[in-house]
């Protein structure tokens, strides 16, 4: 079985020696107040911050998931109000959840499927402008020099980038971007329970100074107490240490294949994927402009012919994930991530054709 779901998505094929390994070595029983826990956070947090370029004036937290950082961000990073790009599901939650916590979060939405042409809509005033790189609902994604334009054009804003399901594709500027945050369950091919959060010295400063004026951040995870414990390469409470051993091995096996190969393997992908569906019968791409398309999660409008591909799909052990929400039953959605090996895509692209 080769799963093309975005998530949980493809276990990396290393992840299975890497359990055994921990088994081992007892990494499930270890104290999170123990020097071997330490040496596993750093050796995690180093990984990252090689692969994907990270200064050191960005800290490392771990949290539960990507979902709980939304919440989290916005509660250590808003005092009043913050701006959200929507055009799907899961950048519309992220907006949801600043309402739910009473914050001023204006939203410039756009039809799903599409991206956002009116970037100056966002207001002088704005404490956090939250862009969801890639929105795993739709397949739409922004390029990183649109993102990076954003802090050269609202320096005094926090810029807080949703990246579950991109990353490591995504080349950041960590000098363009304040906080950068992703779940492992997606592009990094491991189990789920494991969020990762980025933020830098503004990010920090930002906490505390709501946390001067008695502003609710949270409890054991408000962004100054993990930032703390991040320093000594703990956390402030049990974490799930199995999944930051498999994170810092994952990484490792990433480092050894660079990440310049995982970027070229994943456009070269996405290219074969793009092209079978723009030249099949019953199926066509869903982002129609180019400059949008993700290279991460690939969305197909397959209609009335949804269920029958993917069972033929499913018939050579090949599983599309279903479309999202209200697209259930009439779109296809592809995970291309470093768990997916060209040959991988290549029968992939190859029995699309014969169906």
């Amino acid at each position: 079985m080769i799963n093309f779901t975005p998530g949980p998505s493809q276990l990396y094929f290393t992840v299975a020696d890497h359990l055994k390994q921990a088994l081992r070595d007892q990494v499930l029983s270890l104290s999170h107040r123990s020097k071997d826990f330490e040496k596993i956070s750093i050796e995690a947090t180093s990984g990252l911050r090689a692969l994907l370029n990270i200064p050191e004036t960005h800290s490392i937290v771990f949290t539960s998931s990507a979902t709980e950082v939304w919440e989290r961000s916005i509660q250590n990073l808003v005092a009043d109000n913050c701006f959200h790009f929507v055009n799907g599901a899961f950048s519309k939650r992220y907006h949801e959840i600043a309402t739910q916590l009473k914050k001023q979060a204006k939203a410039y939405e756009v039809k799903e499927g599409e991206g956002f042409t009116e970037l100056s809509k966002i207001p002088t005033d704005t404490e956090l402008i939250a862009v969801t790189h890639n929105e795993t609902s739709t397949g739409v994604c922004w390029s990183v020099d649109k993102i990076h334009a954003l802090k050269d054009a609202f320096p005094k804003a926090l810029l807080v980038v949703d990246a579950v399901s991109s990353l490591p594709y995504p080349a950041f500027d960590f000098n363009k971007v304040d906080s950068v945050f992703f779940s492992v369950q997606k592009a990094f091919g491991l189990p789920a329970g494991l969020g990762v959060w980025i933020v830098n010295e503004a990010c920090l400063a930002k906490a505390e100074a709501l946390q001067s004026k008695g502003f609710v951040t949270g409890t054991y995870h408000n962004l100054p107490t993990l930032h703390s414990f991040a320093k000594k390469n703990q956390t402030p409470e049990t974490p799930n240490v199995l999944g930051i051993y498999l994170l810092s091995k994952v990484t490792g096996d990433f480092l050894r294949r660079g990440i310049t190969t995982l970027r070229k393997e994943t456009e070269y992908k996405a290219a074969l994927l793009y092209n079978a569906l723009q030249n099949h019968s019953q199926a066509e791409v869903f982002v129609k402009d180019a400059n949008w398309q993700s290279k991460t999660v690939i969305v197909a409008n397959t209609g009335s012919q949804t269920k029958s591909i993917s069972e033929a799909l499913m018939a050579k052990g090949l599983y599309p994930g279903d479309g999202y929400g209200k697209a259930k039953e009439t779109q296809l959605r592809f995970a291309n991530f470093p768990a997916h090996s060209k040959e991988q895509y290549e029968l992939l692209v190859d029995t699309l054709a014969l169906i």
